[in-house]
């Protein structure tokens, strides 16, 4: 879902830091458009994904190509829910839900308003408020369609709601519980930065939770506060947040130090930890600290392979490699794919700029 009023697919899309997606991900955008029997390569060369890319489960495209595939998907069909509902949800929907929260009296009232305006946007699907214990939830009923839609529609509804629900809150609604109601799937490792709390596969249907004393928090959001919401909510709404805080500071840190790639040691230092408390909380967020350098080395590699014609051995030695093979080797064992496979294939060197 998006808004009208954004910049258009084509225009270029501007991300903080080296941000990359796996591949399943685009799989799964790509999912109802393909079940409809349109073709899909003109949409993955607009967005600059080379097509061979989907062949190998392990590969990752750039967070720009991500975004720009969204957008180029609602722009192009004139569909915000991409092909996956009976009939298109034209573009300007996701703003009207969002207008029609402005002036509720609290979260709870704001979620009726945004239920009612989906419920009359399109016939397929049902958000309906639920009560469970001290928690409080939105979940997703599918009405005239098969509850066995593809994950990705569960996906997508279920983040686009609670992320325009935790704006409306004040830019925070801390989720308890996502539920799925489909297993999980072979992807459900990189769910983290997309649904940061507890993961339930295999439920009655899909919903997230939350703690039911925000039902009350006020909305005090206006038309203005809205304007700049819109401006970039295709991205803020599609796109993977860290929501680990130590492995936040760890990547930042590594970011801003690059090409030095500072040790464990050093890192740790420089956060104001001792190693082993960094280790520790590491560890408890499900990482490490090679692993939060190893992300941040692959993900740059693939935004600069995809941006800028440089030379292997040079970007080697920018991600803190010995040589060209030693890179060249670690690539492949992070994505399945050799760095020449991220090249864009329709540009030439001359055509290519830096991020």
């Amino acid at each position: 879902m998006a808004d009208h009023l954004n910049p258009p697919a084509t225009s270029p899309v501007t991300l903080k830091t080296p941000t990359t997606v796996p591949v399943a991900f685009v799989h799964g955008m790509l999912a109802g458009v393909r079940a409809r029997g349109e073709p899909i390569d003109g949409f993955l060369s607009e967005a600059g994904i080379p097509a061979d890319l989907l062949e190998h489960a392990g590969t990752r495209v750039t967070g720009a190509q991500y975004v720009a595939l969204f957008r180029l998907l609602i722009e192009l069909r004139r569909d915000e829910c991409l092909g996956f509902l009976s009939r298109p949800l034209k573009p300007g929907s996701f703003a009207l839900m969002a207008h029609s929260a402005l002036g509720a009296r609290n979260l709870g009232s704001a979620i009726r308003r945004v239920s009612r305006t989906f419920s009359l946007l399109q016939d397929d699907v049902v958000l309906a408020l639920h009560s469970e214990g001290d928690l409080a939830g939105v979940g997703l009923h599918f009405e005239g369609i098969t509850d066995d839609q593809p994950a990705f529609l569960h996906e997508m509804l279920a983040r686009v709601v609670w992320r325009l629900l935790a704006w409306l809150a004040g830019g925070r609604l801390p989720p308890e519980r996502f539920d799925f109601a489909f297993g999980p799937p072979p992807y459900a490792g990189s769910y983290g930065d997309i649904f940061p709390a507890r993961l339930e596969f295999g439920r009655a249907q899909t919903a997230f939770w939350f703690d039911a004393k925000w039902l009350q928090a006020p909305v005090r959001r206006d038309d203005a506060a809205l304007r700049v919401f819109l401006a970039d909510a295709q991205a803020n709404i599609i796109m993977p947040r860290n929501a680990s805080v130590v492995s936040a500071r760890v990547r930042g840190y590594l970011q801003r130090t690059q090409p030095a790639w500072p040790d464990l040691a050093v890192t740790a230092g420089a956060l104001h930890m001792s190693t082993a408390t960094l280790q520790r909380r590491l560890a408890m967020e499900g990482t490490s600290f090679q692993t939060v350098k190893d992300e941040l080395r692959r993900d740059t590699a693939i935004i600069r392979l995809n941006t800028c014609a440089v030379p292997l051995a040079e970007l080697a030695q920018e991600l803190g490699f010995t040589d060209s093979a030693a890179f060249q080797r670690a690539f492949k064992g992070w994505t399945g794919s050799a760095p020449g496979a991220y090249r864009k294939s329709r540009l030439g060197p001359e055509d290519r700029t830096e991020p």
